[in-house]
């Protein structure tokens, strides 16, 4: 099970990633096609072209941690972005979610109010 703060946020990247990238290389995607500080402490999740391997990238505040699941059957129901975005923004729960084998395009969130995280320094 993957926990994460309330406030910190997961991009996912868009389409497919070559996983033969570490942790430069995915660092280097969180800023150049998210558009993201790698070291802001939020995550930066990427899938490879089959679905069946996903590599989250995060900043712990003293080196990068880079975790990685890969499916022996099946695939994971990697969410789709709206229109041209670069990314997709999710929380942590829905992460953990996509881990579990949910597909989160079937799944309907109750409609309730819930404060945005307050970003440091904002």
């Amino acid at each position: 099970m993957l926990s994460v703060a309330p406030g910190v946020r997961v991009y996912l990247a868009v389409g497919i990633t070559d996983m033969r990238k570490s942790f430069t290389g995915l660092a280097g995607l969180a800023q150049q096609a998210i558009g993201q500080d790698p070291t802001s402490g939020h995550l930066f999740a990427f899938c490879n072209r089959r679905r069946n391997l996903v590599k989250v990238l995060f900043w712990d505040g003293s080196g990068f941690v880079l975790l990685a699941k890969r499916l022996e059957r099946g695939t994971f129901a990697w969410p789709k972005p709206e229109k041209d975005a670069a990314h997709v923004i999710l929380t942590g729960e829905e992460l953990s979610w996509i881990f579990g084998g949910l597909d989160l395009s079937q799944a309907q969130r109750r409609t309730w109010w819930r404060r945005e995280p307050r970003l440091a320094g904002g």
